[in-house]
């Protein structure tokens, strides 16, 4: 018998075509880095440890960079590979920006704890590659574990001060809810880590935080991008007629509100 409890996560089955989405993805992301390796202004598969998958790619931009955006993939922690998000790092790169796009491993084969740890070593390592301030942007699961970073002790104290801004997107804030989907039997959480990697759970970051979300997605993503912006006091963007799926297209562009939002706060 279908839970009753999936549908409100469930976002392709509420998006026309969402099918052609990924293949979309992938198919842009491929000509974008074509195009940067041409010119030299990509950095394929940086490791950032030890596994296959704890690799990430660096987008220049010409010139020195201003500093490191950093943008971590969706995929309910289960989906995805840095590969297919590249074309996202337009916009920040166009603006002067170094982009970094980690990879990490998945669950079932590790818990959502062990990720989120994962894209800490990532964004450490990153900032040895680029100097100047980090701003912080991720999308869905990515949301949550760019929010997460802002835990106390995640990053190191060199890193963690050099953070002028998080942005997340459409972020999954509070993962109780999660304890009663299908999904769950992949992500294994139990009630102690689905508290313990809740962003709504932290102490109020010092760093600012914008949360970004679609004002055409499912109701519960509005609703966690509301529980976080009162969790955490933190500046909210509801993006008019954008759904899950698309809420990001905005970061290709270097002209967009959602850019300038990221890079000038």
């Amino acid at each position: 018998m279908p839970n009753p409890n999936d549908d409100a996560y469930a976002n392709a089955a509420h998006i026309p075509d969402a099918a052609s989405f990924p293949p979309r993805w992938e198919a842009e992301a491929e000509a974008y880095r074509a195009r940067l390796s041409v010119a030299r202004r990509l950095r394929p598969g940086l490791m950032y440890g030890h596994g296959t998958r704890e690799m990430m790619d660096l987008f220049l931009p010409e010139g020195v960079p201003q500093g490191l955006v950093v943008f971590v993939h969706g995929g309910y922690w289960h989906k995805f590979d840095r590969s297919i998000w590249s074309h996202f790092a337009e916009g920040a790169r166009a603006r002067g920006w170094a982009v970094v796009m980690p990879s990490y491993d998945l669950c079932p084969r590790v818990r959502i704890r062990d990720i989120t740890r994962q894209v800490a070593q990532a964004v450490t390592v990153a900032a040895q590659e680029v100097s100047g301030p980090i701003r912080l942007t991720g999308h869905s699961a990515g949301g949550h574990l760019v929010a997460r970073m802002l835990a106390p002790g995640m990053l190191p104290e060199a890193v963690a001060g050099r953070v002028a801004h998080v942005m997340p997107i459409s972020p999954l804030s509070d993962l109780r809810p999660l304890l009663d989907l299908t999904m769950n039997a992949v992500l294994g959480l139990d009630r102690a880590e689905a508290m313990a990697e809740s962003p709504i759970a932290m102490a109020p970051p010092k760093v600012p935080v914008t949360v970004q979300v679609g004002g055409d997605e499912r109701p519960v993503f509005l609703d966690h991008a509301r529980w976080l912006e009162k969790a955490w006091g933190c500046g909210s963007v509801v993006v008019p007629g954008k759904h899950h799926f698309d809420v990001i297209d905005a970061l290709k562009d270097p002209d967009s509100a959602m850019v300038t939002t990221l890079l000038d706060r």
